[in-house]
C-alpha cells in the first residue's frame, strides 16, 4: 500500500492554518498579560508552565505508547483490540490526571523558594498556581479519545478541536484583562475554554467511533505486555523531555528570579509559537507513516525519513536565521514596557532552537516505527546532563549558560543516540550517512549564522529594521538551503515527487 499522502497533507494544512491563528492569538493574549499585569507576572505564568510540566511525568508517555499499540489492529481491522486498548487507555489517563492533581498540591508549600522575587509580585500564589494546575488536569477526562481520533489518521479533527479551543481561550483571557487586569481571571479562563473541548470531543468520537467505544473489551495478556514495554521505555523519555525542557526556565526562576524569566519567556514565546508551527509540518504524519511501518515496508519509510530530514533541515534554516534576524526588533513592537536580552543570549536561544528542532524528523520516524523502548535510557542519561550542566554553567554565565547547557546536552546525547537506534532497529541500516549529513548540516548553520550576524543592521526605526533583517536573512537562508540541497540531489528529487504526489 502507498503511503496516505492525501490524509497526511489534510492533517497538516488544518494544523498549520490553526496552529498559525493561535500563534497570533498567543502573542497577543502575552502582550495583554505583560502590559496589564507586569513582565514579573509574567515570568511568574511561565514558572507555572514549567512546575506543571514536572509533574506530567506521570502520563509517563502512555499517550504515544498506545496509540503506537493501535496501529497494527486498526490496519487489521481488529476493532475489539482497538477498543480493548481504548478502555485502558482510558482508565490511565484518570489515573494520570488523579496523580497530577495531588503532586500539585504538594508543591503548594514549596513555591516561595522556586521564585526568588516573588514578593515584588502583588499576586496569590497559591490560588493562581491551583487555577492552572485544575486547568492542566481536566484535559485528562478526554485525552484518550483524542488519541482514539489521532490513531485512525484523523489528526486534523483533533486539531480543530484542541486548537479552536485555544482560540476561544485566548480570546477570553484578552477580554478579562482588559477588564479586571486580573491574573487569577486570567487562568481561570483556561478552565472555561476547556468544557466545548470536552463536549465537542465526546460528540465526534462517538459518532466516529462509537463501535469502539461500545465494545468492552479487555485487553489480552499479549496486548498488556506489549503496553507495559512500550509505556516503559516511553517513562523514560518522558522524565528525559522534563529535565531537558522544563528545568531551564525552573533553575532561571531559582538562581536569577522570575523578573529575568519573563524576559527570557517573552523571547521564547515567539521560538516556541514558531516551532509549534514547523513541528505541525510533521507531528500529523505520525500516524500515516505508523501505519505504513505496520504494513512492513521498512524500505518506503527509510526513503522517508531520508527526505524529510531534508525537509526538516530547510525549514529549521529560513525560520531560525529570520528568528534571529529580527527578533529584537520584534520583542521591542510587541512588549515596549520590557527589557531586552543581550544579544549573545538570543544567538544561544537562535542555535540551540536549531539544534533541537533538527530532530523532529528522527523524533516522528521513532514514535511511529515505536523504537523509542531501545533508546530508553537516553533521556536519563540526556536529563541528568542538562541539569548538572545547567546548574554549573548559569553560576558562571548566568542565562546564556542554561540555554548553552541545553544544546551541549542535544548535540552530545540526542544527534547520535536517536538516529543509531531508529537507523538499527527501525530500517535495519546504517545511520553513518545520516550523522555526515546532519552535522554537516548543524555546522554550516552555526557558520551561516554567525556571519549573518555581522551583516545585520540596526535603526531606531523598528519596522524598518525588522524589513531590512528579514531579507538579510532570507538572502543568507536561500543560499545555504541551495547549497546542501545541491549536496543531497538523490532527498531533494524524492521529497519534490512527496509534494507533486496526493
Amino acid at each position: 500500500m502507498q503511503m496516505d499522502i492525501k490524509k497526511g497533507k489534510l492533517n497538516i494544512r488544518v494544523s498549520l492554518a490553526f496552529k498559525i491563528m493561535t500563534m497570533l492569538a498567543a502573542i497577543a493574549t502575552r502582550m495583554c498579560l505583560v502590559a496589564s499585569c507586569g513582565n514579573g507576572v509574567n515570568g511568574l505564568n511561565a514558572l507555572y508552565i514549567s512546575v506543571i510540566g514536572f509533574l506530567s511525568v506521570a502520563e509517563l508517555g502512555i499517550g504515544t505508547a498506545i496509540t503506537f499499540c493501535m496501529y497494527q489492529p486498526i490496519v487489521e481491522g481488529a476493532t475489539e483490540r482497538v477498543a480493548a486498548l481504548y478502555h485502558l487507555f482510558r482508565k490511565l489517563y484518570l489515573l494520570i490526571g488523579s496523580i497530577i492533581f495531588v503532586g500539585g498540591l504538594a508543591v503548594l508549600p514549596f513555591l516561595k523558594y522556586l521564585a526568588k522575587d516573588y514578593r515584588t509580585l502583588d499576586v496569590n500564589m497559591y490560588l493562581t498556581f491551583f487555577l492552572m494546575l485544575l486547568s492542566v488536569v481536566l484535559t485528562y477526562l478526554f485525552s484518550a479519545k483524542l488519541s482514539l481520533i489521532n490513531a485512525y489518521k484523523n489528526n486534523y479533527i483533533s486539531t480543530a478541536i484542541t486548537q479552536g479551543g485555544m482560540l476561544l481561550q485566548y480570546v477570553l483571557q484578552i477580554i478579562v484583562l482588559l477588564i479586571t487586569q486580573s491574573f487569577a481571571a486570567f487562568l481561570l479562563c483556561r478552565i472555561i475554554a476547556l468544557l466545548p473541548q470536552w463536549l465537542i470531543t465526546e460528540v465526534v468520537t462517538r459518532k466516529k467511533h462509537g463501535d469502539v467505544i461500545a465494545i468492552h473489551a479487555r485487553p489480552g495478556a499479549e496486548i498488556q505486555k506489549a503496553v507495559k514495554k512500550n509505556v516503559a521505555a516511553m517513562f523514560m523519555h518522558k522524565i528525559g523531555d522534563i529535565l531537558v525542557n522544563t528545568a531551564d526556565s525552573v533553575i532561571i526562576s531559582i538562581f536569577v528570579g522570575v523578573a529575568a524569566l519573563g524576559e527570557y519567556a517573552n523571547y521564547t514565546l515567539v521560538l516556541s509559537s514558531m516551532l509549534s508551527v514547523l513541528a505541525l509540518v510533521f507531528t500529523p504524519l505520525t500516524s500515516v507513516l505508523g501505519h505504513l511501518y505496520a504494513e512492513e515496508n521498512k524500505k518506503t519509510v527509510q526513503a522517508y525519513a531520508d527526505s524529510l530530514h531534508l525537509l526538516n533541515f530547510m525549514l529549521g534554516a529560513v525560520f531560525f536565521l529570520g528568528y534571529y534576524a529580527v527578533i529584537d526588533h520584534l520583542i521591542a513592537l510587541l512588549f515596549p514596557s520590557a527589557p531586552l536580552l543581550l544579544r549573545s543570549i538570543s544567538f544561544v536561544i537562535t542555535l540551540n532552537g536549531f539544534v533541537q528542532f533538527l530532530r523532529h524528523s528522527t523524533l516522528i520516524f521513532r514514535d511511529a516505527t515505536g523504537t523509542f523502548y531501545h533508546d530508553r535510557w537516553k533521556p536519563l542519561a540526556e536529563g541528568l546532563l542538562n541539569v548538572i550542566l545547567s546548574v554549573l554553567f548559569v553560576k558562571l554565565f548566568g542565562v546564556v549558560g542554561v540555554i548553552a547547557a541545553t544544546a551541549v546536552t542535544n548535540l552530545l546525547i540526542c544527534h547520535t543516540v536517536e538516529p543509531y537506534v531508529l537507523y538499527k532497529h527501525a530500517f535495519s541500516a546504517s545511520p553513518s550517512r545520516y550523522y555526515i549529513k546532519n552535522f554537516g548540516m548543524i555546522l554550516a548553520f552555526a557558520i551561516t549564522l554567525t556571519g549573518m550576524h555581522f551583516c545585520l543592521r540596526s535603526t531606531s526605526h523598528a519596522i524598518t529594521a525588522l524589513l531590512i533583517n528579514g531579507l538579510i536573512s532570507l538572502g543568507f537562508s536561500s543560499v545555504l538551503c541551495i547549497l546542501v540541497l545541491v549536496c543531497n540531489r538523490q532527498d531533494g528529487k524524492r521529497l519534490l515527487k512527496i509534494f507533486r504526489e496526493g
